[in-house]
């Protein structure tokens, strides 16, 4: 009688028998299990297990009986419903069930968060995490969802820019935000007129024309850069990136012997790895690539599964991988900052590199899908969105290609 499933979530009516009440006795509670996650929610009576034994015979009190009988029916009835549309979770039933201190906009997106950590995706979970922190830092812990509009959004965006956050860092808080909504409209919690980001309400901005790329000029200058070793290492696994095709540091600093082949670095992205549509990337060896995998790489002792480079760990665990790269990155880009002090240019990152490469050949007159195969993109689309903002006259020079300067002997 006190009991309710369908499509893998149950419901129960249970004695929490963990800690006694000071009167003695314990909650009764509606215990409501899915994929082996349990919530529990008060069902308002406290019994003593002498008490609950009886309502099961038929001669417990009539009055408490069926106070438990309601609040059990009262959540099978909501979890029925949010299973009926195919969107049951335990942030929709505690709205639906009018526990909204646990269904703020805080409350879901670290859940949304949560579950990108079980599923092993770090790099979505730490988005969702920083979204979280910037939602806190401008409107504080628990924000109600109906609290969110336009305005507020909009208020959310120019706070974030004003403490220094970059237009691109903005819209993937925003889209995070977004998708609370989106689920929340899919779950029924509230109707699509209900979220700011409808038709006709808030807009996530877009970053555009921002040049991530830097000039064969300021390439020529940071490859002849000469000062503390300890930057020049790391000049050199920017300018490995570079010329392996724009390659990512995730993918660069897990690079095994196994990906030399024939005389090219052939490696698959792990951002596409898992795709139908991933692709083989190859880029050709060059002598300046040797240089750097001699000055600061593992010396090849016969193992292709050994790392090229230093900074690898083994590690199964996508996290473990992730952080270990963040924290390279990190380390890399404080130098990078230092050498453009040095050099007085523009400051550069270590994904400036990618875009860089992609631009020179481009200014160079190399035909985009060339570009689009070494950058190992899907389409040409994704390739031109990553080329927007340079101008006319970059697109149609053309030139000798990657390192086309005074130092082309050294590369």
């Amino acid at each position: 009688m006190f009991k309710y499933s369908r499509e893998g979530v149950s419901v129960f009516a249970v004695l929490d028998r963990r800690r006694a009440k000071t009167n003695g006795l314990y909650p009764v509670k509606i215990e409501v299990v899915e994929h082996r996650r349990q919530k529990y929610y008060p069902a308002g009576v406290d019994m003593s297990q002498k008490d609950w034994d009886r309502i099961f015979s038929g001669e417990g009190d009539v009055t408490c009986r069926r106070l438990v009988e309601d609040r059990l029916f009262s959540v099978i009835s909501e979890v029925s419903r949010l299973i009926g549309l195919g969107g049951f979770s335990f942030y929709a039933l505690d709205i639906r069930l009018g526990r909204q201190g646990s269904c703020s906009l805080n409350s879901i997106l670290a859940q949304l968060a949560e579950e990108f950590r079980r599923g092993n995706r770090a790099n979505t979970y730490y988005r969702y995490r920083s979204t979280l922190h910037g939602v806190e830092a401008y409107a504080g812990k628990a924000v109600a969802l109906s609290s969110i509009t336009v305005e507020w959004l909009r208020g959310c965006e120019r706070f974030w820019l004003s403490s220094g956050k970059k237009l691109t860092t903005v819209s993937i808080y925003m889209k995070g935000i977004k998708r609370v909504f989106t689920k929340a409209v899919s779950d029924g919690l509230i109707d699509e007129y209900s979220s700011p980001f409808r038709r006709n309400g808030y807009r996530i901005p877009r970053a555009s024309g921002r040049k991530l790329a830097l000039s064969v000029e300021q390439i020529k200058k940071i490859i002849e850069f000469h000062g503390d070793p300890g930057l020049e290492k790391w000049r050199d696994m920017w300018l490995f990136s570079y010329l392996c095709n724009g390659i990512n540091f995730r993918d660069m600093l897990y690079l095994r012997y196994a990906n030399i082949v024939d005389g090219e670095i052939w490696f698959t992205r792990s951002k596409t790895r898992n795709s139908a549509s991933a692709r083989t990337v190859k880029a050709p060896l060059t002598g300046e690539m040797l240089r750097i995998i001699d000055n600061i790489g593992n010396p090849f002792r016969g193992d292709p599964n050994e790392f090229i480079f230093k900074f690898a760990v083994e590690a199964e665990d996508d996290f473990e991988i992730t952080l270990n790269v963040r924290k390279v990155v990190a380390r890399c880009n404080h130098a990078l900052a230092c050498i453009a002090r040095e050099l007085d240019i523009p400051r550069f990152t270590t994904y400036s590199a990618r875009h860089s490469f992609a631009s020179i050949l481009q200014r160079k007159g190399v035909d985009i899908t060339y570009i689009s195969e070494c950058l190992g993109h899907t389409n040409v689309l994704i390739t031109q969105h990553y080329l927007a903002g340079f101008d006319k006259e970059d697109r149609i020079r053309n030139a000798a290609l990657l390192t086309d300067f005074e130092m082309r002997e050294r590369i």
